[in-house]
């Protein structure tokens, strides 16, 4: 088993120097317009000053249409060149690797922040939202290249395509919807073909020195585990991706596929074979025991969401003790403050339940 505070390196991009991740977190901090603000700038900064290995952005849309939440960050214009420039500079000079989320919410693009309706896969009565065209689903692939292409302008280490928790990539996945009869729809080859071709396009477009990334979630959102077992299968043969970040809500957990009865989620992945493909995954990974029992199940990195938030520097106290926690909750607003949340940030986190102490 790697020790948590080893360097890991990559296929294609830097080494970083250990293998505890910044989980890529909503914090609704940006400009309406998409461009960086200091408050998200702080709250990023400060996880890398705190010891995080890889430093992940929030997911941050390719396209204006594809916005998902309020204050997102955006990567689709070069007027946010400035602010990503920023942020990558001050996240390297910390000792992390800087990353970018790439993604696009599909139907769960509200029209009220978009000023469009939303587009998918399939139609949607419930949403609005129409079918792409094959053209279009082309034209969300080149999106995705040109904005990975905008964020290793900016000084990024890399990109993660965000491919999980049921936004326009992965709604592709969902057999019960996607009936397309073009070749993203039908057959699971089908269905999964807008993921190599963005792994494909951003690799091409950006080179061998970049390191490329893609997150998945194994189950719920319209997903069979099966065919994403076969997905990571097929992306680790292209041989171009670098990570693959599963979202699993808790490491730890059986799937609740009947076919899988018995079976931890996370040692399906650890048992297949990934050559120079590094594995994470995050879900309530809470003390550093936690962290450790990750990596004994054999994953390469350990991806942190919640400990983050209330601890900036969780890695630096695990470091130091072994048998660190993150903070008890329900934490106070002015603990929040502290740990670099803007009240934006704050009153987004009222909506986890139990997390924000009134």
């Amino acid at each position: 088993m790697p020790d948590l505070f080893e360097p890991v390196s990559f296929a294609h991009g830097p080494t970083a120097p250990n293998r505890v991740m910044l989980s890529p977190l909503t914090n609704q901090q940006s400009h309406a317009d998409g461009t960086l603000s200091d408050e998200e700038f702080t709250w990023l900064v400060m996880r890398a000053e705190g010891g995080f290995g890889i430093t992940t952005t929030c997911a941050s849309h390719v396209l204006q249409r594809g916005q998902g939440f309020p204050g997102q960050l955006g990567c689709f214009s070069d007027d946010h060149l400035p602010g990503l420039t920023r942020l990558a500079a001050a996240i390297k000079a910390r000792g992390s690797l800087a990353l970018v989320q790439l993604h696009h919410a599909g139907l769960r693009s509200p029209v009220e922040l978009t000023g469009h309706s939303p587009v998918a896969p399939f139609d949607d009565g419930e949403t609005g939202a129409r079918a792409l065209t094959t053209a279009e689903v082309e034209g969300v692939v080149e999106a995705f290249a040109a904005a990975a292409l905008r964020c290793q302008r900016a000084g990024f280490d890399g990109v993660e395509v965000h491919g999980a928790h049921g936004y326009l990539l992965c709604q592709f996945l969902d057999a019960e919807r996607n009936r397309r009869d073009d070749r993203y729809g039908g057959t699971p080859e089908n269905r999964s073909r807008v993921f190599l071709e963005v792994v494909e396009a951003v690799r091409e477009r950006c080179g061998e020195g970049f390191l490329l990334a893609v997150r998945l979630s194994p189950e719920r959102f319209g997903v069979s585990t099966a065919e994403v077992v076969e997905l990571y299968r097929r992306l680790v043969a292209t041989g171009q991706v670098d990570l693959i970040d599963l979202s699993l809500w808790d490491v730890f957990k059986e799937a609740i596929d009947p076919a899988f009865e018995g079976r931890r989620l996370v040692d399906l992945f650890t048992a297949l074979d990934r050559g120079a493909t590094r594995l994470g995954a995050a879900g309530k990974l809470y003390a550093g025991a936690d962290l450790r029992a990750g990596l004994e199940a054999g994953l390469d990195l350990v991806v942190l969401g919640r400990a983050a938030i209330t601890n900036h520097d969780f890695p630096r106290l695990v470091e130091a003790d072994p048998d660190a926690r993150m903070r008890e909750l329900p934490v106070s607003v002015g603990t929040l403050h502290a740990e670099g949340l803007s009240d934006r940030f704050v009153d987004y986190m009222r909506g986890w339940r139990g997390f924000v102490e009134e």
